[in-house]
């Protein structure tokens, strides 16, 4: 019992009720049957209040402890980051030259070629155009530049880091290197610089280079080398170069659809070249003309205006003629000033519409008979006469062939040669009304015949020329001997080696288009010749002059009487001869030229005012269908020379002769004892040519008096010139010899 009694749970009043109920019957209140309506009691609820605290607090310190950590780890990665930064800007930095020694490279000089009247014919150069200034520009063109390649040029020291972030986002989430981030200051700072490599040593330093340019130059100063030193494509280097080889026009005359089509080439200027994909270059243009919109550059008006009215191409920037004077130009200038080293303007002699005139004269008769006749080529060259060459085309279209047939093309001129020959006769002695017998000759082994196969009998020499009779002119060959045809030839202008045989007398030495109508140039204007040349002066962009054409003086060749009857002679020629189709309103005289098989035509013909040669054939050395020099270059000759003689005032050509009566010509004759050149065979038209035995090179000319120069750079005055070996002339020119002995004349004419 006592055990019982002792385990029994006697009533206690001492302490708090709740705390013993709590510890060892309390209910919740959720596990009541009948839910109790009782307060819960202010303390209670007070620590349940406390408890919830202590919670939120531990999760508010735990989240900001995370927080607080991130931080620190990126601050003390941001400072290990900046401490590897300049490490490597200054290990790198370590290798470039000192900054007090960096300085801009000169920019590549460039050549500007322009016209008599300063009209530009062409620029030359590696950067393929001249300096333009910011501020002498189109405003449309550095507008464009900055919306699409750095929007906030103006605002950044040089780098942009906004940009180069945002570039970093696109080439991390593109997972490829799109874009580079770099501001224009950077770009200058690679092109002036700097190797195209995507090196971080490269990179490091085009930051420093472009830091410096902030610092030494002002942003206008910074963007006007930029936009005259980047690549546009096609060749051009700089906005004026680009705006002329896409649009043919200035940089300063650029509109806004021009300007957003180059500035929309810099991202990848050959794919985009609107030379290459116009449709690509248009697309690239309109996100340019969008970006300018965004920075208000331009109205909405604008464009919607520039959207709907692209940029057109110009055809070919290639394309003119005026490029084969170009090229012979910039070949000539280091004879004359040296190395070019910086930016040069050369004044030219070559007048820019008579150019006009004979690149449309050649291709209006190649694109409508060319391939009709097989000609594929033509050559047209104008010199007036103190010998400044006032067009030359050397070829059909310089886009597709830059070679020079004018000045580099050696062709055989065939009868346009005979005008030496004649000359050197007259000069024996002969006349225009010495008499020959133009009829089948064979002299050795060679047969020379005429074109067509027709002969004549007995005709003047006058009468010889203007119907181009080869076997009068082999036959005055052989009475003056080769040597003396090749001597007047040089002495005329020819450069070229002459072979000095009797087939010279018929054309078979190669000569270029250039020398050959140089060479007429003493017919027309009185017997001089003169210094062909293309360059009349040349100085800096600053204007100091380094080269000054004065003209000078022009030595006499020839004999103002025989010029007189040279002159009457190829009259002739246009009016009754072979060169009809080439006459016109002026005074005008020439010979026609074509080499065996029709493979060249030639016609060179001159007025008192200019001597044009004109030359059609195939590079090939392919035969055309019966062109002759009557044909193609004549009907070219004509129509350049009635252009270029329009409102000019008609003048007589040089020189004076009276043809003696035709009842009163008697046949003039050699000397029996007159020693003959031994005959070589050689080409004529119509046969085949045989092997050329030996070539003449040019020689000294004969002893001539220069004379002062007249108005541009024209001969003031006369000359004389002294004698030469040649055949002694015949004992009877203008009159009858009786009781004379046979000669090899006789035989040969017939007599």
């Amino acid at each position: 019992m006592a055990n019982r009694r002792d385990s029994r749970i006697e009533p206690s009043f001492e302490g708090p009720p709740q705390a013993k109920s709590s510890a060892g019957f309390s209910v919740s209140e959720e596990d009541r049957v009948v839910p109790s309506n009782r307060k819960t009691s202010a303390k209670r609820q007070s620590a349940k209040t406390r408890s919830s605290r202590r919670g939120r607090g531990k999760s508010r310190r735990g989240l900001f402890g995370v927080l607080g950590r991130l931080a620190y780890w990126c601050f003390v990665l941001a400072i290990w980051g900046g401490i590897a930064t300049a490490g490597i800007v200054v290990y790198y930095g370590a290798k470039m030259p000192a900054a007090t020694t960096w300085a801009i490279p000169d920019r590549a000089p460039n050549i500007r070629i322009v016209s008599v009247d300063g009209k530009l014919l062409a620029n030359r150069g590696m950067s393929g155009g001249e300096a333009v200034g910011l501020h002498e520009m189109s405003t449309y063109i550095p507008e464009a530049v900055i919306a699409i390649e750095d929007r906030r040029f103006y605002s950044h020291l040089g780098i942009d880091p906004i940009g180069l972030s945002r570039a970093m986002v696109a080439n991390v989430l593109g997972g490829r290197f799109s874009q580079g981030g770099s501001t224009l200051t950077q770009q200058l700072a690679k092109n002036l610089f700097l190797t195209p490599d995507r090196t971080l040593e490269r990179k490091v330093q085009e930051v420093l280079l472009a830091l410096w340019l902030e610092h030494k130059h002002t942003k206008d100063q910074i963007l006007e080398m930029y936009l005259n030193r980047v690549y546009f494509g096609s060749g051009a280097y700089g906005v004026e170069a680009a705006s002329r080889r896409y649009f043919g026009k200035s940089a300063r005359d650029v509109t806004l659809p021009e300007a957003a089509l180059l500035a929309g080439l810099l991202k990848a200027p050959s794919r985009l070249s609107p030379a290459r994909d116009p449709k690509a270059a248009e697309r690239r243009s309109q996100l340019v003309l969008a970006a300018m919109r965004d920075e208000g550059k331009i109205s909405a008006k604008e464009l919607t205006t520039a959207m709907s009215a692209p940029a057109s191409r110009v055809a070919s920037y290639w394309t003119g003629s005026e490029n084969y004077v170009a090229d012979t130009i910039v070949e000539e200038l280091p004879d004359l000033i040296g190395d070019v080293r910086g930016d040069i303007i050369v004044d030219t002699t070559v007048d820019l519409t008579l150019q006009k005139l004979a690149e449309q004269s050649i291709r209006r008769l190649i694109d409508g008979s060319g391939k009709k006749l097989n000609a594929s080529q033509g050559v047209l060259v104008s010199i007036d006469n103190s010998g400044a060459v006032r067009a030359m085309v050397g070829g059909y279209d310089y886009s597709t062939s830059q070679f020079d047939r004018a000045s580099e093309a050696r062709r055989q001129p065939g009868s346009a040669f005979k005008p030496f020959v004649y000359m050197a006769a007259l000069e024996a002695g002969r006349t225009p009304d010495s008499v020959r017998n133009d009829a089948p000759i064979r002299i050795g082994k060679w047969t020379p015949t005429n074109y067509g196969g027709k002969y004549f009998g007995k005709v003047t020499l006058a009468t010889a020329l203007a119907k181009s009779l080869n076997s009068v002119a082999a036959q005055l060959t052989m009475e003056v001997g080769p040597d003396a045809v090749v001597e007047a030839a040089h002495r005329m202008g020819i450069q070229s080696d002459l072979t000095a045989n009797t087939s010279i007398a018929l054309g078979t030495s190669e000569v270029t288009p250039l020398e050959l109508t140089s060479a007429y140039v003493p017919f027309a204007n009185g017997g001089y010749r003169p210094e062909v040349h293309f360059i009349r002066r040349v100085t800096t962009a600053s204007g100091k002059v380094l080269y000054d054409n004065n003209g000078g003086g022009a030595p006499r060749v020839i004999k103002p009487e025989i010029v007189g009857m040279m002159n009457s002679m190829m009259t002739g020629t246009v009016e009754i001869g072979t060169a009809r189709k080439a006459a016109f309103a002026w005074p005008a005289a020439g010979k026609t030229g074509t080499s065996q098989n029709s493979r060249d035509a030639w016609f060179i013909g001159y007025t008192a005012n200019l001597t044009t040669g004109v030359w059609f054939g195939n590079d090939d050395g392919g035969p055309m269908k019966k062109v002759t020099g009557g044909a193609l270059p004549a009907q070219a000759w004509h129509e350049f020379m009635v252009a270029a003689h329009e409102g000019v005032p008609v003048r007589p050509l040089p020189g004076t002769w009276r043809s003696t009566p035709a009842d009163t010509i008697v046949q003039d004759e050699i000397p029996s004892n007159t020693a003959q050149p031994a005959p070589v065979p050689s080409a004529s038209v119509g046969q085949s040519a045989p092997s050329v035995q030996k070539a003449s090179p040019p020689r000294a000319v004969r002893p001539a008096e220069t004379v002062d120069a007249g108005g541009f750079g024209l001969p003031g005055g006369g000359g004389t010139t002294a004698s030469i070996k040649r055949p002694v002339p015949p004992a009877d020119v203008g009159g009858p010899v009786k009781k004379r002995q046979t000669s090899i004349l006789d035989i040969l004419t017939g007599g």
